[in-house]
This record gives C-alpha cells, sequence and structure tokens, in this order.
C-alpha cells in the first residue's frame, strides 16, 4: 500500500508537467497544416517556400538531438526541458509577429528547438524515478499526451482561426509553453544520477553507434518512412485533401483530426498490448513490419484514389503509429547505458528526413507545376516519388537480418 502511495504520488508530481510540453510540442509539430491557407495568402509565398518555413521546426528538433542527450545528462531534465520551452515561447511570439519569410522561418526554428527535448527528458525523467516495470505504462501516457496535442491541432485550430487568427494562435501558444515551463519547475529532479563519462569518451561512443551495421538498419526507414509520415501529416496532408480531393478547409481538418485520433489509438495499442502479443507469438519487430507495411499500401491506396479519405488517412496514421516501437528494437542491440544516445540518433534520422522531405515535396510540387503539370497531378507525381523511395528503404529494412543479441559495446 504504501509502495503504491508512494507511486501515485510522484505520478501526480512528475507526469502532467511532462505531458503537458509534449502535449504543445506536437500541436506545434502540426498546426501549420491546419494554418497553411492563411499563411500562403497572408505572405504570399510559394508550396516550396511553405514545405522551408514548416519544416524548419524539424531541422532545428533534429540538429539538436545529439548535444541533448549531454545536457539531459549533465544538468537533468527538468532544467534542461523548463530553459529549452522558454525558447520556443520566444519562437512562437516572433512567429506571431513576423512579416516576412526570414522571420517566419527564425521563430519556426526556434520553435523546433524549444521543444526538441520534451519527449526525451520525459523518458530520462521516468527512468530516475520509476522502476523499469512501471515505464511502458508511463511511455503510453506521454504518447497519448502527443496525441492530442495532434488532435488540438486540427478541427479545434480550425475552429478558433476566425477568433483568434494564426498570429492570435501563436501568441497564445507563446502563453502556454510560459506556463507550462514554470509548471515544470515544481517538480522533482536528480541531477545527481548524471552521467560521469567524460565528453570525448561520450562522442566517441556516439560515433561509435553510427559505424554499426544495425543502425543503418534502422536509420533509412526511419529517415523516409517515419520522417515521410511526419512530413505529410506536420504540413502536406490538409493541401492534399483540398486541392486533389476538392475537400474543404473544414472537411480536410476533420479528416486530419481522424488521422490524429487513429494515431492516438496505435500509441494506446503498442503500450498496453505489445507485451501480450509478444507472449502469444508476435514479436515487436513483426509489429513494427507489419505496421510500415500496411502504412505504405495505404499510401498507394491515398494516391490511386481508391477509397474515401476519411477512411484511408486514419488508417494510415494508426499504421505508422506502429513505428516508435523501432526505438526500442534499436536499442535491445545496444549496452543498456547507450539507450540514450542510440534513441537519440535514430531521432536524429527521423527529423533530418522530416525536414528534407517536407521541403522537397514542396518544391518538388511548385516544380512540377511550374513545367505545366496540372497541380493535382504534380501532388500525385510527388508523392508516388515519396512512396517509392519508403519502399527502397522498407526492402533494405526487409532483407537485412533481424536483430539477435545485445551488443556488447558500441
Amino acid at each position: 500500500m504504501a509502495a503504491m502511495q508512494s507511486y501515485l504520488h510522484l505520478w501526480r508530481r512528475l507526469v502532467p508537467a511532462y505531458a503537458a510540453g509534449y502535449f504543445l510540442s506536437y500541436g506545434l509539430r502540426s498546426v501549420n497544416a491546419v494554418i497553411a491557407p492563411e499563411l500562403i495568402r497572408d505572405l504570399g509565398i510559394t508550396s516550396a517556400d511553405m514545405g522551408l518555413l514548416t519544416s524548419a521546426y524539424f531541422l532545428a528538433f533534429g540538429l539538436f538531438q545529439l548535444p541533448l542527450g549531454l545536457l539531459l545528462d549533465r544538468f537533468g531534465p527538468r532544467r534542461v526541458e523548463a530553459a529549452l520551452l522558454l525558447l520556443a515561447a520566444a519562437g512562437c511570439a516572433l512567429f506571431g509577429a513576423g512579416q516576412t519569410l526570414t522571420t517566419l522561418v527564425l521563430g519556426r526554428a526556434l520553435i523546433g528547438l524549444g521543444v526538441s527535448s520534451c519527449l526525451m527528458a520525459s523518458f530520462k525523467a521516468f527512468s530516475q524515478w520509476f522502476p523499469v516495470e512501471r515505464l511502458p505504462s508511463l511511455t503510453a501516457t506521454i504518447m497519448v499526451a502527443g496525441g492530442l496535442g495532434a488532435l488540438s491541432a486540427s478541427v479545434p485550430v480550425e475552429a478558433a482561426l476566425p477568433l483568434l487568427g494564426w498570429r492570435g494562435m501563436f501568441y497564445l501558444f507563446a502563453a502556454l509553453l510560459v506556463a507550462s515551463a514554470g509548471f515544470l519547475m515544481t517538480v522533482p529532479d536528480r541531477t545527481a544520477l548524471a552521467h560521469s563519462e567524460p565528453l570525448g569518451q561520450q562522442v566517441r561512443t556516439l560515433l561509435g553507434i553510427f559505424g554499426k551495421r544495425v543502425f543503418w538498419r534502422f536509420a533509412p526507414q526511419g529517415c523516409l518512412s517515419s520522417g515521410g509520415f511526419m512530413a505529410v501529416q506536420g504540413l502536406w496532408a490538409v493541401p492534399w485533401l483540398m486541392e486533389v480531393n476538392g475537400a474543404a478547409r473544414a472537411d480536410a481538418a476533420g479528416v486530419l483530426f481522424l488521422l490524429g485520433l487513429a494515431m492516438l489509438s496505435g500509441f494506446v495499442f503498442v503500450a498496453t498490448c505489445s507485451r501480450w502479443l509478444a507472449r502469444n507469438g508476435v514479436a515487436p519487430m513483426t509489429l513494427l513490419t507489419l505496421g510500415i507495411g500496411i502504412g505504405l499500401l495505404v499510401e498507394a491506396a491515398i494516391i490511386a484514389d481508391l477509397a474515401r479519405p476519411a477512411w484511408l488517412w486514419p488508417m494510415l496514421g494508426l499504421s505508422f503509429s506502429l513505428s516508435n516501437v523501432a526505438y526500442s528494437q534499436l536499442s535491445a542491440e545496444f549496452p543498456v547505458e547507450l539507450s540514450g544516445r542510440v534513441n537519440t540518433a535514430l531521432n536524429l534520422m527521423v527529423f533530418v528526413g522530416a525536414f528534407g522531405l517536407q521541403w522537397g515535396i514542396g518544391a518538388l510540387v511548385d516544380g512540377l507545376t511550374l513545367g505545366g503539370v496540372a497541380r493535382t497531378q504534380a501532388f500525385r507525381i510527388t508523392f508516388s516519388v515519396l512512396l517509392v523511395l519508403q519502399a527502397l528503404a522498407f526492402g533494405w529494412f526487409l532483407r537485412r537480418p533481424a536483430p539477435q543479441a545485445r551488443q556488447s559495446a558500441a
């Protein structure tokens, strides 16, 4: 009884604060998909410019993953995330006030940098305070918070736009981020558990991770499949629905809401059922493979317009929600003390892919349109190119031997 009371006390102290940060992080990741028409109209920018603007979040987020691990080890998750959330608030304020593309790109990059610790900081905090058998349910809670953040950036944002405008929306985000940082500073921290490995050794170990063949089994799929899904969900889903499927913006936001709801369901499913499935012969690697494979088939169906968007896009969100299994499967190939660096290394590949693809989709659509291709067809060709690249990465993943045992060193 005392142990349960202690667990509940820690849960109430820690989980809501870290969940709030990840909720805002995911909302900011996805919000541009809904406000894209307003940004293009008000700023007079092209699709390529819109891709660059939105993907600046992913670039800053991804590039900061490796130094983030060192900061979390040295200063603890509470202080690191709280400081970065204030930086994200400044980025939101700059984005809301920006009048030029350059200013908005800088604001978007600051947002990405500022929320880059939300998930990894929560993982580190939970590992410091809770026993290992509690971590799956805690991870599920944080991922659910992210799924709710994605939902908030769909229909609720579309409904609030007439009242606040896109600039007011970002000022509201700035205020919420400041409040979240203050909330986070009220939770306990354990900086005494910081890793004492010398910086030079940490860097050499990190480089060793990138030198392992098993890492490059997962990296291309993470970059192109997971990164590609994030690029589409975070920006190009709504333009596709409006320009290719002819949906009104409110209907497109509704489909994005259903996608986020399905993704949320997938997060809960993985967290609650993966151990039961493993005991019944469905290994996590099988779950990952099925999720990515089904996701590619759904993408092909979207491109070919084989069913209603309100059916296909949620299926896409559900299937790609299983891709998070890759983090645990890759970490299992390395010593446990390297798990943080392994996860941030893979996260780097995912977010670099999201940045490049989000920008590249807009650039290719614009290029094809300028070459005389109808815009609807330009979207279909661009998404087909993405699908081919993802299929090649998936084929590379399948041909590699399945993980067998944890490596003794990086």
